[in-house]
C-alpha cells in the first residue's frame, strides 16, 4: 500500500518549520482526531510554563495513539494553541522532538485563553495509518 505523500510546491514559501504544506494519505487508510490535550498531570497538576506542559500534551497523545495501535509515525496534522507569542519557539522544541518523516502539517494559533488561566497551551493531532 503506498505511504504518505508531501507537497511543498516551489511556488509556494517552504515551511517555516518543522512540518509540511500538505500530506495525503492513501485510500483506505484509519483515520484517528484527536480533542485538544492540555498541559495536566494525572493528579491535576499544572506546571508553571509552557514547555512542561506541552510535554504533558504529548504524553497525553502519544496515550492515545498507543490505544488506537499508532504512533507519532502516523500523524498528519498538528494543532497547537498557545496564550503568548512569546512561547513559540518553546512550544516548537517540544513539538519538533515529536514529528517524525514525512513532517505532518501543522498549524499554531495564539489565543487568547482557555478553559482555566493556569492552561499555556493546548495540542491536537490527525493521525492515519496505512492498513
Amino acid at each position: 500500500m503506498p505511504e504518505k505523500t508531501a507537497f511543498n510546491p516551489p511556488s509556494v514559501r517552504r515551511p517555516f518549520g518543522n512540518y509540511n504544506h500538505g500530506l495525503m494519505v492513501p485510500p483506505g487508510a484509519s483515520l484517528l482526531v484527536t480533542s485538544g490535550q492540555l498541559g495536566i498531570g494525572l493528579d491535576d497538576t499544572i506546571p508553571p510554563d509552557v514547555t512542561a506542559q506541552a510535554e504533558l500534551c504529548f504524553a497525553a497523545i502519544g496515550a492515545i495513539l498507543s490505544d488506537a495501535g499508532m504512533s507519532f509515525a502516523d500523524v498528519i496534522r498538528i494543532s497547537g494553541f498557545v496564550t503568548r507569542r512569546e512561547d513559540f519557539p518553546a512550544y516548537m522544541a517540544v513539538r519538533d522532538r515529536y514529528t517524525l518523516e514525512p513532517k505532518p502539517v501543522s498549524t499554531l494559533i495564539i489565543v487568547s485563553g482557555f478553559t482555566r488561566p493556569e492552561f499555556l497551551v493546548e495540542v491536537e493531532v490527525t493521525a492515519a495509518k496505512v492498513v
